[in-house]
């Protein structure tokens, strides 16, 4: 088998979309723009809820790093405004409020652990309080409008709590709204 730095670029795209990946949605959009040859900023968020960063976003950093070792930039977003929210992605029970105190005690070495896998020099790191700890109710509430409840509950974690007649903060329906943002703001593709 040739080793990936030797094999053309068709076959790096290829490589990239199929090798350790369990779903790309956009698939051929995706595909079309790497083959264009245009240079993506391809988000990653990390919220650090915990000092250290589980071994099961060693994944999806190695991932970044085959869309570094590409061209393309990385932009990774330290979560620390919605870190202090809380993500319910994949819970199925709410997520604790953090004080900015712990999450910026977690998050002191959540660069160098990251920094093992991706190429932090070729990295653009933004934390999202940046954005998202400026917005006044007005804007977070035109923000809402894109989304419906409808849609935030066919998300699994939030259906089956639905089902169960447990309790989904609102709150909880706004931290996607936030990662939307993020994207927007960093202009990711």
């Amino acid at each position: 088998m040739a080793k990936q730095s030797s094999i053309n670029s068709k076959e790096k795209i290829e490589y990239l979309l199929s090798r350790n990946v369990e779903e790309v949605i956009e698939q051929k959009h995706l595909e079309a723009a790497l083959l264009s040859g245009k240079k993506l900023r391809v988000k990653h968020g990390v919220d650090p809820t915990g000092e250290k960063i589980h071994i099961g976003r060693a994944i999806s950093l190695w991932k970044l790093r085959e869309f570094q070792e590409l061209g393309h930039t990385i932009v990774l977003i330290i979560g620390d405004f919605t870190a202090q929210i809380g993500d319910p992605s994949d819970k199925l029970e709410k997520r604790p409020f953090l004080s900015r105190e712990q999450v910026e005690k977690n998050m002191k070495s959540y660069l160098s652990q990251m920094g093992d896998i991706i190429d932090l020099k070729k990295t653009e790191v933004r934390r999202n309080s940046e954005w998202l700890s400026k917005l006044n109710f007005r804007e977070t509430a035109e923000l809402a409008e894109s989304f419906s409840v409808n849609q935030m509950l066919r998300r699994r974690a939030f259906r089956e709590r639905w089902e169960k007649n447990e309790d989904i903060s609102l709150r909880e329906f706004m931290y996607p709204l936030m990662q939307g943002y993020d994207s927007v703001m960093v202009k990711a593709d």
